[in-house]
Order: C-alpha cells, then structure tokens, then sequence
C-alpha cells in the first residue's frame, strides 16, 4: 500500500469514526476554537487527573474531515500528558504542518498526526489540520494568539 494511500485512510477513520467526539461531563477546561476561513467550529474539553496531567479530551463541533480528524488524532496524542508535554507535541506539530520540521525521528513522536504532514503543502488546509492543536495552546498557555 502506498504511503499517501495508509495517510488518507488515517485521516477518514479518524474523522468518521472519531473516538473523543461527544460532550465531557464536568470538563477542568473547555475553549471554543474556529477557523472562519472555512467555518470549522469545535468545543475542546478536557479533564486533568491530580497529579496535572490530561487525563481526557473530548471535542464537539463540526468541519471539514482534515479539522475533525486532526483533532481526534490531538486527543489521542495528548492523553496521558503533561500539560508542558502537550504543549511540545503541539509545537512539533505546528513546525510540521508549516514545513520547518521534517525530520522523520522527531516526526515520529506524532504517531498518527504525522499523517497529516502532506497539508504543508495545501496552505488553505493548514488552518483546519491546526485548528484543534491551536485551541488546545490557547487553553493551556492562556494565549489569545499565536
């Protein structure tokens, strides 16, 4: 199977079989993040355990598969994390999409949201691959912009 092929499948499981889309119960934070260019809309939720950590992340909205899937693929990344490390994955992730970071090693680290590295080469869909991403930094870090 080509590689493209594996990505595209990646990118569709995720955005029509999404695991953390629904709405949290008691969430310890929740942000609303859209991207007007194309009208992607979610709610991000999540719940950190005692000891800081994320313990889990739901998200409801809607967009196009690249904003939904890519949030999915958040979640799935930063569960388990530590607010300072899902902020570095966050990071890695956005050096990906805007085509700084390449190296396959530290890629990696993105397990399945490496899949999305292609749109780096799709400006208009960049927005939507880091919709979620952005969302979840504003609400650790308390940013309005990056």
């Amino acid at each position: 199977m080509e590689i493209k092929q594996l990505y595209r499948e990646i990118v569709n499981e995720h955005n029509l079989r999404p695991e953390h889309k629904g709405h949290m119960e008691q969430a310890d934070a929740t942000l609303r993040g859209v991207n007007p260019s194309c009208g992607d809309d979610i709610v991000l939720q999540l719940k950190f355990s005692q000891d800081g950590t994320i313990e889990d992340v739901m998200y409801e909205g809607s967009g196009c598969a690249i904003s939904q899937a890519s949030v999915d693929m958040m979640a799935d990344q930063i569960i388990g994390k530590t607010k300072e490390e899902a902020l570095q994955q966050s990071q890695l992730f956005m050096g990906m999409i805007k085509g700084e970071i390449k190296d396959e090693t530290a890629l990696m680290e993105l397990e399945e949201a490496a899949a999305l590295q292609d749109i780096s080469h799709m400006p208009a869909r960049v927005k939507c691959a880091v919709l979620g991403w952005r969302t979840m930094r504003q609400m650790l870090t308390g940013e309005e912009n990056e």
